[in-house]
């Protein structure tokens, strides 16, 4: 039996509405559940890219990736394994001002995992720190021990090791 894996999916698209929901419905007709999801610009003008992260086999991805590919507004799409390109996800956590002057631990947390503050006031603290999916959890852990007021994270970002040449391809099509 074929073993399940992380894949990047890289799509780039026109910027339509409803695209977002046809894409996702791919997903959701074939029970998958997509573990991150991240919408932007391309390197190429007027280009969206959707970054998708899933947990599945290669035929599956295979045969999402044609799918895809069926949706007159996709120009392309990729996967990826995790070991074939380079990735970062980020966080911002709120969290009470006085901990940050109380607390000389949380000063050390910051300090070692190089998380960024970005904001201070009298009532709250805001950190910022990117990185990989597993540093951001470690840090998720040594905060919740003082409290979190909020927390939010986004989904993967990701480039490929390898040149993905559709910048060429698109430059044929005058995009």
């Amino acid at each position: 039996m074929e073993e399940k894996q992380l894949y990047t999916v890289s799509i780039y698209t026109e910027n339509n509405i409803g695209l977002l929901n046809r894409i996702s419905a791919i997903f959701q007709r074939r029970h998958i559940n997509v573990e991150s999801i991240n919408t932007s610009a391309s390197e190429i003008e007027g280009v969206s890219r959707f970054t998708l992260v899933v947990n599945i086999t290669e035929t599956q991805v295979k045969k999402i990736i044609g799918q895809l590919e069926k949706q007159v507004e996709v120009i392309k799409a990729y996967y990826h394994t995790d070991d074939e390109t380079i990735y970062q996800e980020s966080v911002l956590f709120k969290i009470k001002s006085d901990l940050l002057f109380e607390e000389r631990q949380i000063q050390n947390i910051i300090k070692e995992s190089n998380a960024r503050i970005v904001t201070v006031n009298k009532e709250f603290f805001v950190l910022e720190k990117s990185g990989r999916k597993s540093e951001v959890e470690l840090l998720y852990r040594e905060l919740s021990v003082f409290g979190i007021m909020q927390f939010v994270r986004s989904g993967r970002i990701a480039v490929t090791k390898d040149e993905m040449k559709i910048s060429e391809m698109l430059a044929a099509f005058n995009y």
